[in-house]
């Protein structure tokens, strides 16, 4: 079937590229890479044949975004920087770029940090910009939208590889985790954003049965994002396509480990508001570090996203409770799939690996337990072994690889380490990995995929986020064992549950105390955009993503109205000031009409009524 869908998708892109060039597109949609697989060939080909219908048939102008040398695979660097990181010790006023694999210089290699006043600056450009955007109806904000959505399918490859540079992703991570969440995005919006946010009626009862009752989703104003650097692209976009729908400004703060890319990803945003005549302080960046985010939260924005650590998350909440700012936090998991013996095996071992090692195991979602039923424990575990030891590591320019390095470097690499070390001396096995390094040219900060077993609750690892490419493998006696293994601990972002028996994988599901979960999958709930993204304790709260996000994005304000016009509510004379005698006697009578049960109860209260 793979095999035959291939062909397919590789037939498609080939007709695709037909047309394209009989449009007279300068353009070309890449062949499917060989084994791509039935669910990324069948993407390849279903985005190809969008491109080549949007060129077509849309009428939209292919706009020309220069974006920075460094996203060609034939960039050779020239300045490399010693001991990197983003802080630059002889001047705190910037932030140094460099690539997470090389630690090549990247642009200019030094990006101004934001002041405090430079933050409510942008803010204050933002909210003026907000207010002509507001007038903009819907199918001009889907306009620009399919714009980005054009850009985004055509330049898949430059935008994967600017993420690569700047985070250490693969670019397979980069296409599954920047690339198509966000095109699904896009899509979702475009077909039911408006829908979402449309003046919604909602019924009455008895007692206003005279007036209409309804809620209008009105634009906030001013959206603030602190985002993180796991995925640079898509947290960006993600919260520039829900804020900007919804007819709001909003300013992003950018991770200083993601800054490069950020400002690289912006120019498209501004490319295509230049276009449109739209002010382009629509949609900011602000860069920095700790201080720079602090004065975002205090800048009066009207709402606030933030992505990160627990930690972090509290001192956001703090601070935005100076101005009773309202915030989203979703601050990151400790997901579990539970793997019953009654699963389809191979699915589930093929999704344990992408859910642990996409991203290098950097993904809030991701899988950091495997909870195994003791049943297929065993074959589990001699199973996962060869696979994760067989694992490629380096940087993408080295041929292919799995894993990239981690972001935040080796200290982010041998703080991972001591944590599968501190796991071994607890009682875990580790069967591959389990070591840091700092690859081919000795700079990076590598941490090898790896496979902890015999991993039990008590353990460090087992409580606290890795973030990491470390497969946890925990066993359970039973679906009762499992569930109190997957609740064992003080996140609740997202789960996975893997068996053929639907009634009981739904059973251990509705006891899973997260905010998501799966069944015989991982993470593919984010790809189904309708729904919300978020959890419980101390994952979070609120939500983004969905109808809920996007309404997130929005006052939602009451309005009633007169039903008939004439038929206006008025105060009856026992009501009216000064109070009479009767006007309790009347309230007890008007209460029975509506809401007691016996019907003889309601006729002496109609008859009370009447003679009050």
């Amino acid at each position: 079937m793979a095999a035959f869908v291939q062909a397919q998708a590789e037939s498609a892109v080939a007709q695709a590229n037909s047309w394209l060039a009989a449009a007279g597109v300068d353009a070309s949609i890449p062949a499917p890479p060989e084994q791509f697989g039935l669910y990324a060939g069948a993407v390849v080909a279903g985005y190809g044949l969008y491109r080549a219908g949007n060129a077509l048939f849309s009428g939209r102008d292919e706009l020309l975004i220069p974006l920075p040398v460094e996203a060609s695979e034939d960039w050779k660097p020239t300045q490399f920087l010693k001991d990197a990181a983003p802080q630059d010790p002889l001047n705190a006023n910037v932030i140094r770029t460099y690539d997470k694999f090389t630690h090549a210089v990247l642009g200019s290699g030094a990006v101004p940090v934001c002041s405090p006043a430079d933050v409510r600056e942008a803010v204050a450009k933002a909210r003026v910009a907000q207010r002509q955007w507001a007038q903009t109806n819907f199918e001009e904000r889907r306009e620009v939208l399919r714009y980005m959505q054009d850009y985004i399918t055509a330049h898949q490859r430059e935008i994967c590889v600017i993420a690569s540079r700047d985070t250490g992703k693969t670019l397979v991570d980069g296409a599954f985790g920047e690339v198509l969440v966000t095109c699904e995005k896009i899509s979702w919006t475009l077909q039911h954003g408006e829908q979402a946010l449309r003046t919604e009626y909602r019924k009455t009862g008895m007692i206003m049965s005279h007036k209409t009752a309804r809620v209008e989703y009105i634009p906030l104003g001013v959206m603030g994002a602190i985002i993180p650097w796991n995925y640079p692209f898509h947290n960006l976009f993600g919260q520039i396509i829900s804020a900007i729908f919804a007819g709001n400004a909003i300013v992003v703060k950018a991770s200083e480990y993601a800054t490069w890319s950020s400002l690289a990803y912006l120019r498209i945003v501004h490319t295509i508001l230049d276009h449109f005549g739209i002010d382009r302080n629509l949609v900011q960046i602000v860069t920095g570090f700790g201080p720079t985010g602090a004065a975002l939260v205090e800048s009066g924005v009207d709402k606030l996203v933030f992505i990160g650590s627990p930690g972090v998350g509290k001192l956001v909440m703090k601070a935005a409770s100076n101005n009773l700012t309202p915030v989203v936090l979703e601050l990151g998991g400790k997901d579990a799939a539970i793997i019953c013996e009654d699963c389809d095996f191979d699915q589930a071992v093929n999704l344990a690996l992408r859910g642990t090692f996409q991203n290098c195991g950097q993904n809030c979602i991701g899988l950091e337990r495997l909870i195994v039923h003791e049943g297929v424990y065993d074959k589990m575990v001699a199973t996962l072994a060869p696979k994760v030891q067989a694992l490629v590591q380096g940087c993408p320019a080295d041929g292919d690889v799995d894993c990239g390095a981690m972001t935040m470097g080796v200290a982010s690499a041998q703080k991972i380490e001591e944590l599968v070390q501190r796991a071994v001396a607890q009682g875990a096995r580790c069967l591959a990995g389990g070591m840091m390094h700092q690859g081919q040219q000795g700079v990076a900060g590598y941490m090898t995929p790896t496979l902890l077993v015999d991993v039990t609750p008590d353990m460090d690892i087992a409580q606290h986020e890795v973030f990491g490419p470390v497969m946890t493998v925990m066993k359970a006696r039973d679906d009762a064992d499992a569930v109190r293994i997957a609740n064992s601990v003080e996140y609740g972002l997202g789960s996975s549950v893997f068996s053929r028996n639907y009634a009981r994988a739904e059973r251990i599901a509705n006891q899973l105390t997260t905010g998501m979960c799966n069944i015989n999958d991982f993470g593919v709930n984010y790809l189904c955009q309708a729904l919300p993204f978020g959890g419980v304790n101390i994952s979070g709260f609120d939500r983004f993503a969905g109808v809920e996000g996007l309404r997130g994005c929005c006052l939602m304000r009451s309005i009633t109205s007169d039903r008939f016009p004439g038929v206006r509510t008025n105060i009856p004379p026992p009501l009216q000031y000064p109070v009479k005698a009767a006007g309790f006697a009347f309230c007890e009578s008007l209460v029975n009409l509506f809401y007691a049960d016996s019907l003889w109860t309601k006729v002496k209260a109609a008859f009370n009524l009447a003679t009050l």
